[in-house]
């Protein structure tokens, strides 16, 4: 546990509820910007965002540690990796919102969680415990429903859920301030998104200069990117890992409201799916509560 006092929790824990309330509620923000593409709206997102990292870091006097990252060459080249996975995951996130498959997001965003799992399980050798083997079976019985009763495949779901865990998993084997490695991460791609940007202008497909608001929403992006981040700071730095883990649920139920609400299909089969993987989620939120109450018998969980 944190070793902030009790009296400090409650910050903590505003700063992370409204991080996943702000991701949850991100649908909302990009489907005003649907005038452009999803690649053009992650490369603003890379744009915006580097300078306001910057900001951020230099207000929080982190700059010996920016730099630092390069006298760490597996730091480095996990940065770069990382950059490679988190704009391909901003850009399957922002393309199933932006052509109406939030709840594709949705699902993808709560299978994740227990794909993580399984990869501590597998690569880190992490004990498993009869409640979590509950909810990873129940999310694997949920996606075989809809493949198998449904007739498709959720690939957008699956592509979103395994990219962010190989996300999660290689932030994990390096030390980095979180929002040291996301400047970096976005800077690593900015070159990209600046020459697809400008190759995007000459051929008259940017919408940048259409107008004050395309340009706001686009800019905003920006925004949206970091924001959400800093409050997960706070809140981790403040709260049981194992308090975060359940709360990361909040997001994902966001979406899957929008998603509804939107009027996207959601047949019998997608009930019976969404209630397998909402059965994992409780059997994963259960054994997370458990160790957090009962520390000592972690292990046998």
């Amino acid at each position: 546990m944190s070793n902030t006092p009790q009296s400090d929790i409650r910050p903590a824990m505003a700063a992370g509820l409204s991080a996943y309330l702000l991701w949850g509620l991100s649908p909302l923000f990009f489907q005003l910007v649907d005038f452009a593409s999803a690649l053009e709206i992650v490369m603003h997102r890379v744009i915006w965002a580097v300078p306001l990292l910057a900001g951020v870091l230099l207000v929080a006097s982190k700059q010996r540690e920016m730099f630092a990252v390069f006298r760490n060459r597996k730091a480095l080249y996990t940065l770069i990796l990382t950059a490679a996975l988190i704009s391909c995951n901003w850009w399957g996130f922002i393309y199933a919102v932006t052509n109406e498959q939030v709840l594709q997001a949705s699902l993808g965003y709560y299978i994740n969680p227990l794909m993580s799992v399984a990869v501590g399980v597998v690569v880190l050798r992490e004990p498993l415990g009869s409640w979590r083997i509950a909810a990873i079976a129940l999310a694997t019985l949920g996606v075989l429903t809809l493949i198998i009763a449904g007739g498709t495949v959720p690939w957008l779901s699956l592509f979103l859920a395994s990219s962010f865990t190989a996300y999660g998993y290689l932030r994990k084997t390096i030390e980095v301030d979180g929002r040291i490695g996301l400047f970096w991460e976005t800077v690593f791609i900015l070159p990209f998104a600046v020459i697809g940007l400008v190759w995007l202008h000459t051929q008259g497909g940017g919408h940048f200069f259409l107008g004050w608001r395309e340009a706001l929403l686009l800019f905003l992006g920006g925004g949206v990117t970091i924001v959400p981040l800093l409050f997960y700071i706070i809140g981790a730095r403040g709260l049981r890992l194992s308090t975060m883990g359940v709360m990361q649920f909040t997001a994902p139920t966001l979406q899957f409201i929008i998603g509804v609400i939107g009027g996207e299909p959601f047949t019998t089969v997608h009930m019976i799916t969404f209630g397998l993987i909402w059965s994992g989620v409780a059997a994963f939120t259960w054994s997370q509560v458990r160790r957090q109450l009962r520390p000592a018998s972690a292990a046998s969980e």
